[in-house]
């Protein structure tokens, strides 16, 4: 399919150590795409659902041992251990090389090896970075066909360069003390070995398009982050963008496809989803910030997702998508999921492929869900019904505001803005959450995710924190920060702010900002909202709950301060000194 040296030489050298029986190109086409299916519905790997009511949607089932990302199995390969930082796990190239090159001997015997290659970003864009992943599993290639732009255009806009990230994933023997995903940086080159769950063998998502990434960012001078992108149109037609990064469980999908509560859906405004998990951002001609997604499909948890929490995520599931580890209803030959309705499935297999009765289904058991907790849907962005016009941009959308969010009961404010860059890029350092279920463990730990990227900065967290600040520097007119917590609880713990829909008002006051429409009152933490600011039309909601919503609990603060010392602490030497800088700031401001 290529005369591309630097391709076809690397293809052989992984083809002698895997040994497989064949090896077949995907080309993107629809008619191989659909003898693939076929393929796999005839051995299991996949189960054809209802095509009246889930047109070309399929059910995949994982083995038990393989149902989500492992950090702990997770490694960056750099050749000094300092350079991969102190929170990811390390190994040294060599010794991984020789290690999994074990695994992967012989691992793809009387298989076929699928060569996919692949654009992270629209082909030919000058975000657009390509990849080559070569996989045992047809389930893998259908869902980087959905996931990433796939086939004969992304080859010939490779043409001869050796400018791609080599991916090898193999299922082996899905030996769980044998798994293994590893990222070489230095060499462009990722490894996943003995899964075959999304998360670790869709090499495009978080291997590269974030892990990787970063790295390249760094090395070229933009950002890789783990952000949503979102356009809040107004209703004389100008949209303007943000992006925004949280924790798990902070509702980043549900913001990413909002839908405007009624008092702005009559005075005409929309709001469109330009991506749900991650952002590349590079400066433009203009001075400001560019995004793109650079996926092209949503890997989005199932269980939760409905027709209130998120009516856009769920029209897009109806047709062309994957699903894993949900609940098979047999009798109309669909899929049910715990959270989707309150009608279970009398007659239904569970994840685990056993049949499953919902009466023993218990809540507080997550060993009695039908689908598990972290199954999955793999759908086409293309099928969102606010996805925007955008989406296929070459230059992506102009950024406004960059929004970071955690969950915290008393500590952060609704929302507040930080004084500048570097102000910043310390809110998103010390970016945090707290632990909800006794299941995580003591409840209310705080748990710090510096933008959301803990698990996924390809290089040492110091460094990219660094990185930040010399972005700050780069661009003429950067997009101004802030942070949200939409998790603040009163004191029986119940929430206080609706959420979900209503979070378009903290928007609409985010943006007012940018454009220097409303004023602030400074604190000790940042610029919060004048109460009277964040229109509550139609809210059972107070001016007075407003303001407790935006009150700055100082003792809450004082009490994090150690806690922020102590992860500093931990992340080590390469934290830059603007950001102890930033700290002794918030210091004094909450001592004066």
């Amino acid at each position: 399919m290529t005369t591309n040296k630097h391709v076809n030489a690397w293809i052989d050298e992984m083809a002698a150590l895997t040994k497989p029986d064949k090896i077949v190109w995907i080309d993107g086409s629809e008619e191989q795409a659909e003898q693939l299916r076929a393929q796999a519905c005839s051995t299991g790997e996949l189960i054809k659902l209802n095509q009246e009511l889930l047109p070309n949607c399929y059910l995949h089932r994982t083995a038990i041992n393989d149902v989500a990302r492992v950090e702990d199995r997770t490694f960056i390969c750099t050749r000094k251990k300092e350079d991969a930082g102190t929170i990811n796990n390390w190994m040294d190239p060599q010794e991984c090389y020789a290690k999994l090159s074990k695994l992967y001997d012989g691992s793809m015997k009387g298989q076929t090896m699928y060569v996919i290659p692949y654009s992270m970003g629209v082909v030919g864009s000058d975000f657009a970075k390509i990849g080559i992943e070569l996989t045992d599993s047809i389930y893998v290639v259908l869902n980087m066909l959905i996931m990433t732009r796939v086939g004969t255009k992304v080859v010939d806009a490779l043409g001869d360069s050796p400018d791609f990230i080599k991916g090898l994933h193999a299922r082996a023997d899905l030996d769980e003390q044998n798994r293994y995903i590893c990222h070489f940086p230095e060499d462009n080159t990722i490894w996943s070995v003995n899964s075959g769950y999304g998360g670790n063998v869709l090499l495009g998502k978080k291997c590269f398009a974030l892990r990787i990434a970063s790295y390249l960012g760094r090395k070229e001078g933009w950002m890789a982050e783990h952000m949503l992108i979102l356009g809040v149109e107004y209703p004389d037609g100008e949209i303007k963008y943000v992006s925004a990064a949280f924790p798990s469980a902070c509702g980043k999908t549900n913001l990413a496809m909002l839908i405007p509560p009624e008092y702005y859906k009559k005075k005409g405004y929309k709001v469109w989803c330009v991506g749900d998990d991650i952002a590349w951002l590079r400066v433009g001609e203009d001075g400001r910030l560019w995004a793109v997604n650079p996926e092209n499909g949503f890997f989005g948890v199932a269980p939760g997702t409905n027709s209130k929490s998120n009516p856009n995520a769920l029209a897009t599931t109806m047709r062309d998508t994957i699903f894993t580890n949900v609940v098979h209803d047999l009798d109309n030959n669909t899929v049910w999921w715990e959270g989707l309705n309150d009608n279970p499935p009398a007659n239904a297999i569970d994840w685990k492929g056993n049949k499953w009765d919902y009466t023993k289904y218990d809540k507080k058991d997550k060993s009695t869900c039908g689908a598990h907790p972290n199954s999955r849907f793999t759908a086409l962005a293309k099928n969102c019904p606010c996805i925007s016009s955008e989406f296929d941009s070459l230059t992506g959308v102009p950024i406004s505001a960059i929004i970071f969010g955690g969950r915290r009961a008393k500590t952060a404010p609704l929302v507040y803005q930080s004084r500048d860059w570097q102000h910043g890029t310390f809110v998103g350092s010390i970016m945090a959450s707290e632990t909800t279920a006794a299941a995580a463990g003591a409840v209310g730990v705080v748990r710090r995710d510096p933008m959301a990227m803990r698990p996924f900065v390809g290089y040492d967290m110091g460094d990219y924190w660094a990185h930040w600040l010399e972005m700050g520097k780069k661009i003429p007119n950067p997009p101004k920060i802030f942070h949200v917590n939409w998790f603040r609880t009163d004191d029986e713990g119940h929430f206080i702010w609706p959420g979900f829909g209503d979070n378009m008002r903290v928007l609409m006051w985010i943006l007012d900002r940018c454009e220097g429409k409303v004023d602030a009152q400074e604190t000790a933490i940042g610029y919060v909202p004048n109460p009277e600011d964040i229109n509550i039309d139609g809210l059972d909601l107070t001016i007075d709950t407003v303001k407790e919503l935006l009150t700055v609990d100082k003792e809450s603060w004082k009490a994090d301060l150690s806690n922020i010392k102590e992860f500093y602490a931990g992340i080590g030497a390469r934290v830059p000194k603007e950001m102890y800088d930033e700290l002794a700031i918030l210091e004094a401001n909450l001592n004066k």
